[in-house]
């Protein structure tokens, strides 16, 4: 039986403690903020990075392109690897798109022609994106073949269930998610909007409470109405510089479910730049999205 690797992208949020251990390769996406490009190789510490957030600083980013993608593909097929890439969902980036584009452009230049590439959207994001990554590691260890686990991950991708809320409206408001009247006034109240990445991989708003501890309280809510017929050995959370939420949230679900083994982590900079310091995000296996 060939190796394979995993590849997946910076969006997955995975600490890398566990990408170093379970061998994955990551793909970069670049962020600027003060005039300067970071990225994974050069990165901004996270808390500095939400910190200028806070004060005012406004990041962009940009997607993996596709020679970078070509030059990540072709470094493990040299080595005689077949490459399963997982990536970040098609409707917030376009970068599965340039690692298709890549993939194409390796078939077509014959180049490696008894190894496997196989590009996979995930439809998902941050430990979203890192639970299916995680799931895909699982398979592979235990000993499954390539397409095993490339067969596994479509069929269940769309029961990976993303939860979540964000502290500050105005940065969904930057990114066309809310409308400016929306987040002027939510803010003055103190609404909290609740949210999903739904079947096609977007960001979608599913309700709204009044109140940040509502707000988390909502995100365990929804994950009990999902969850039912489902095992979830282990639950993913992600923050944007908010830890003690993240705890929080993390102790209703071990409360309330059982849940003994937890992943948590920042959401990183590049998902970061558009949904802000203090989001909250769950993400568990469960009922279709």
């Amino acid at each position: 039986m060939n190796t394979y690797v995993i590849m997946t992208d910076i969006n997955a949020d995975l600490p890398e403690e566990y990408i170093r251990e379970h061998g994955l390769e990551v793909l970069s996406l670049s962020y600027m903020i003060d005039g300067e490009t970071y990225d994974r190789n050069h990165p901004l510490e996270v808390g500095e990075f939400y910190k200028r957030m806070r004060n005012g600083s406004m990041p962009t980013t940009s997607q993996v392109n596709p020679d970078q993608a070509k030059k990540a593909f072709t470094a493990c097929l040299k080595q005689g690897k077949d490459v399963l890439y997982i990536a970040f969902s098609s409707a917030l980036s376009g970068t599965y798109n340039s690692g298709r584009i890549a993939a194409e452009e390796i078939k077509e230049e014959g180049l490696f022609p008894d190894r496997k590439l196989i590009v996979l959207d995930s439809l998902s994001a941050s430990l979203g994106q890192g639970l299916l990554v995680h799931k895909a590691v699982q398979l592979k260890e235990a000993g499954k073949s390539l397409e095993e686990t490339v067969s596994w991950v479509e069929e269940n991708k769309l029961n990976l269930c993303h939860i979540f809320t964000v502290d500050d409206l105005f940065h969904l408001h930057r990114g066309g998610r809310v409308s400016k009247a929306t987040a002027v006034l939510g803010t003055m109240i103190n609404i909290k909007p609740i949210l999903h990445v739904d079947e096609e991989g977007r960001l979608t708003p599913i309700g709204k409470v009044r109140g940040r501890r509502k707000s988390l309280s909502a995100l365990a809510d929804r994950m009990g109405e999902q969850i039912k017929g489902f095992e979830n050995p282990e639950v993913f959370i992600s923050h944007g510089d908010c830890l003690e939420d993240a705890e929080y949230v993390e102790k209703l679900v071990r409360e309330r479910f059982g849940v003994e083994n937890f992943v948590i982590n920042h959401v990183g900079p590049t998902i970061g730049a558009h949904s802000g310091p203090g989001t909250m995000a769950l993400f568990f296996m469960g009922n279709q999205r």
